[in-house]
């Protein structure tokens, strides 16, 4: 049996391995030809990002306003309107079934 010279045994291994490398640099799932995808991918995950934070903050915003420490009167009252079916003696109640079910004029 013969032997493999260990210099050609290096060689082959280095050619390999710099092969792996260059294939994954030019073709794989990270490569520089996926990167511009991979940009635009990050700037809508970033923009999503910040309009989950934004609508987080004003929900937060609303959940301070019903603290028992700071209670936004008009805050419960537009609550109490819109949940419970409150109104006060002055407002002007619309039903929006009301127009549709309303006699037609001919």
């Amino acid at each position: 049996m013969r032997r493999i010279p260990p210099g050609l045994a290096v060689t082959v291994t280095c050619l390999v391995l710099i092969g792996y490398f260059v294939w994954h640099g030019t073709r794989g799932p990270r490569s520089f030809a996926n990167y511009e995808r991979l940009q635009v991918k990050i700037a809508a995950l970033e923009s999503k990002l910040a309009a989950t934070r934004a609508r987080r903050e004003a929900f937060d915003h609303r959940v301070n306003l019903l603290r028992p420490e700071n209670v936004d009167p008009d805050l419960v009252d537009e609550l109490a309107r819109q949940e419970l079916g409150f109104a006060a003696a002055g407002d002007l109640i619309v039903h929006e079934g009301a127009l549709n079910d309303a006699p037609s004029k001919q």
